[in-house]
């Protein structure tokens, strides 16, 4: 709650004189300070939630007696959609005006009051930048829709050779360490080792409430630079693997109902037998199941289960994913269409990180960042200094998309 300017003559705190060349000082700095503050009431977010303020008293005043009509009843349903934002704007107001009341008493004659409004203009002025900066971005950016989903991660093997496929596996170990930091669930649905050593190509399922938000960013390629184990010259070599982060639906199990991203009648189902080494089901039951959305041509192979229906259940979540990962990305080269620097890292072929061993460095080539102490990353710890500047600058790009409507 924010104190009113008139609760300073009931206080009684004893507090220490300041002397009169300090106080000027402060009021110098107070002057400086409101000014700043008056050029906030310019800046764009404030302007956009004036404006949406003065929507929500309009909708207000358009309102029948009886609001029964339908359209009352959507007037009413954005009165109600808007009522958060008109709270934190009154909140703001009055919290500029109490600013304003407090700026002449901090050339007060007498020193406690000096001190007291001192201390009051403070907390006014950290209010103010809270609601801006915090509080009216929070409001105005809409909630995700994805905010529930857990996430599929494929990674796969470019660039690079035996030493990419080692890569491979020393990322699904950060990813995995990652995700259970977070009390996430892991656990890997195929991978494809080499006998050589590393992993070709990996399928991991991370469960949990908003994993998909916090790991979609990840999507993209990832570089390796370092001196192989095989080098014997010490040469430092390049190698890259593909990171591919899916959406997790809740019904992502399901195998024989239609649902908004496919109908059954558009996909085809193939068995086969296994192929691979090991286990008495490989090459003597039509175990391996092979999944092709037709329309798309979007197709997925699974035979590390045991049984066909085991195969064919991970099969329809491996396809729901890719079709649900394609959908979202639809709608964000559309928006992108309409503002073509929103969702800059759609695009799957980026490189969009470098994991340089040599350098004791890893860098996020769309954020510009580079962080020291390469083995803290990938041991999960580091990945998440990268996982939350992603997702804040997906929020100041949802933000800037929002006010330039």
């Amino acid at each position: 709650m924010l104190r009113a300017i008139p609760t300073f003559y009931a206080r009684r705190h004893s507090r220490l004189s300041r002397s009169f060349q300090t106080g000027r000082a402060i009021l110098a700095q107070a002057q400086r300070q409101s000014a700043s503050t008056s050029k906030v009431q310019d800046t764009p977010i404030v302007q956009y939630v004036k404006k949406k303020v003065e929507e929500r008293r309009k909708l207000q005043s358009e309102l029948s007696e009886e609001a029964l009509s339908d359209e009352d009843i959507k007037r009413v349903r954005k009165i109600r959609e808007l009522e958060p934002l008109q709270d934190a704007w009154v909140e703001w107001t009055h919290a500029k005006q109490s600013l304003e009341e407090t700026l002449p008493l901090l050339d007060d004659p007498d020193p406690t009051m000096r001190s007291m409004a001192e201390e009051e203009y403070a907390i006014l002025n950290e209010a103010i930048d809270n609601l801006v900066e915090n509080t009216f971005p929070k409001l105005l950016v809409p909630s995700s829709e994805t905010a529930r989903l857990s996430a599929i991660i494929e990674l796969r093997a470019g660039v690079g050779g035996s030493e990419s496929a080692l890569f491979v596996g020393d990322l699904v170990r950060m990813y995995t360490r990652a995700a259970q930091a977070e009390g996430w669930d892991v656990s890997m649905i195929s991978s494809n080792v080499l006998e050589t050593g590393g992993i070709k190509d990996a399928i991991m399922e991370v469960k949990g409430e908003g994993v998909y938000d916090a790991l979609r960013w990840e999507s993209g390629v990832h570089r390796v630079q370092r001196v192989p184990a095989t080098e014997a010259n010490g040469r430092v070599h390049t190698s890259t693997v593909s990171v591919m982060v899916l959406p997790l639906t809740e019904d992502a199990e399901s195998t024989s109902a239609d649902d908004e991203l496919f109908r059954m009648d558009e996909v085809k189902l193939e068995v086969m037998r296994a192929r691979g080494a090991g286990g008495q089901h490989v090459n003597k039951t039509e175990s391996a199941v092979r999944l092709t959305h037709i329309p798309t041509g979007i197709s997925v192979s699974m035979q590390d289960e045991r049984s066909q229906h085991q195969n064919r259940r991970r099969a329809f979540q491996i396809l729901r994913a890719r079709l649900m990962d394609r959908k979202l990305n639809q709608e964000m080269l559309d928006r992108r269409d309409l503002r073509r620097n929103l969702v800059r890292s759609a695009d799957r072929s980026e490189k969009i990180r470098t994991y340089n061993y040599a350098q004791d460095r890893v860098t996020d080539h769309r954020l510009g960042m580079s962080v020291k102490n390469l083995m803290l990353v990938m041991d999960g710890g580091g990945l998440q200094d990268f996982i939350k500047a992603l997702q804040q600058r997906h929020h100041d790009d949802m933000l800037e998309e929002v006010l330039s409507q």
